[in-house]
């Protein structure tokens, strides 16, 4: 039975492009696969720690070898608690909106939180650090109000902060089957902005129908 992740950045919900497209592709991914539990995380109704206080001091006790108190193992339990639904799943999907050329900061919260060592990475010596997240498939659903794409407006695609981050945060932690779907021009007006999500939604169609 395969488990599917979905993240949710974006707080648009139902006017979302990156959710909208996200969906598409997994509603034809249990069509085809329909033994998948799908599991919905939304960051923004999510209440994510703080990293400080004693989910700091766990951190660096941890680093050093050092037992934990009580309230660390409290704060610590925390952060794996969010990094098991990583662990847990077989595919994740991240629908991204681009803020400010980079990603939602709940988002960053997210991964700042869970990005830990012997959480999502090791760290060794002699091999260095090593991502602990294995055999899993992502797909990061872009949303840009610009064209952002390589083949559009270069002075965008320089500032393009957003997919670059996803892709080497992923490789970090261990996953390298990673798949994009973009929308972009979503501010170019309402011709342009459906034009490109029922581009998105079909190729979303076809990555699922690859993939399962």
């Amino acid at each position: 039975m395969t488990v599917l992740l979905h993240i949710e950045c974006s707080p648009r919900k139902q006017r979302s492009a990156s959710l909208e497209v996200a969906r598409h592709f997994i509603t034809r991914y249990q069509q085809n696969a329909p033994t998948t539990t799908l599991i919905n995380l939304d960051l923004w109704s999510l209440d994510l720690p703080e990293f400080e206080g004693p989910v700091m001091d766990a951190k660096y006790a941890g680093l050093s070898g050092t037992a934990l108190t009580v309230e660390q193992e409290t704060a610590w339990a925390w952060i794996k608690t969010l990094a098991a639904h990583l662990h847990a799943a077989d595919v994740l999907v991240f629908s991204i909106p681009l803020w400010n050329y980079t990603v939602p900061y709940k988002l960053k919260h997210f991964i700042d939180v869970v990005s830990q060592k012997d959480v999502l990475f090791d760290f060794t010596p002699e091999h260095g650090i090593r991502g602990l997240l294995h055999h899993k498939t992502a797909i990061n659903v872009y949303a840009r109000g610009l064209d952002f794409s390589e083949h559009g407006d270069a002075s965008a695609h320089s500032m393009d902060f957003q997919k670059p981050y996803m892709e080497a945060w992923l490789k970090f932690v261990g996953v390298t089957n990673v798949h994009s779907l973009h929308v972009e021009k979503t501010i170019m007006g309402p011709d342009e902005d459906k034009a490109s999500r029922h581009k998105a939604m079909d190729e979303a169609l076809t990555l699922a129908d690859r993939l399962t």
